[in-house]
């Protein structure tokens, strides 16, 4: 069978990037309201294209051009560090119609947001959005206090017709996640100290048990260690993207 036979059993195909400074890696996702383009601009930068609206979640200048990036008519941010909040990289995808998400520890950096919080659902430019919780509970700064407190930051859940996105945002395995289902693609960090090891991305993925997996902001983090991890979850496909 050959790749492009496997990508059309699993919705999945490749597809020119669009106005990018260069050349982007993108995959499209097959859904019951069409296809989803997914780009991976880099460490937590993705931006998402579905029924001609563009989606951009955490922009960052370091990664690309963001002034030659198509404008965004949603914007997700996950919280406050500036490789998540980058504002002028906000600045050059905005426009006035653009629908900024963001949680409110955020809200005083970007003027004229919609604040969510932990738990919150919301249908937005047509898409159900669900804020989900994003927190350390391992590992901490040297006088303690996690990376990123829980309450927060927000991961957040995209729904393009019938396909669920999961996009955790910079988080370890939390409890939350066993509530989390029928995700059918899934966006874990995995990059020490802030975030995830491989052992808590596969234990991550084991509960939520994503159909596609793409492990991101992962810097130097092995890929590999999470591939072996989960070689025996048959239901779960370990897809590794320039993601650092």
């Amino acid at each position: 069978m050959d790749m492009q036979t496997i990508l059309g059993i699993l919705g999945v195909g490749l597809v020119a990037s669009v106005g990018a400074q260069e050349p982007l890696e993108t995959e499209g996702l097959a859904t019951s309201g069409g296809e989803v383009t997914i780009a991976f601009i880099g460490h937590g930068s993705l931006r998402f294209t579905f029924q001609g609206k563009v989606i951009h979640v955490d922009p960052y200048g370091k990664l690309t051009d963001y002034g030659k990036q198509p404008k965004a008519d949603l914007l997700l941010l996950t919280h406050e560090h500036p490789d998540h909040l980058d504002a002028d990289a906000i600045r050059k995808v905005r426009t006035e119609k653009t629908v900024v998400v963001l949680p409110a520890v955020c809200a005083d950096k970007v003027s004229g947001g919609v604040v969510m919080k932990n738990g919150d659902v919301r249908d937005v430019q047509g898409i159900r959005i669900e804020a989900v919780p994003a927190y350390n509970r391992v590992h901490t700064r040297s006088d303690g206090q996690p990376y990123h407190p829980k309450g927060v930051g927000n991961g957040y859940i995209l729904t393009f017709g019938d396909r669920r996105v999961y996009v955790a945002g910079d988080t370890e395995n939390t409890p939350e996640m066993k509530a989390l289902s029928r995700i059918d693609v899934a966006f874990l960090p995995m990059n020490l100290p802030y975030t995830m090891t491989p052992e808590m991305v596969a234990a991550a993925a084991k509960v939520i048990r994503p159909r596609i997996l793409y492990p991101y902001h992962f810097g130097d983090s092995d890929t590999s260690k999470l591939v072996a991890l989960l070689k025996d979850e048959k239901w779960i496909e370990v897809r590794v993207r320039e993601m650092k």
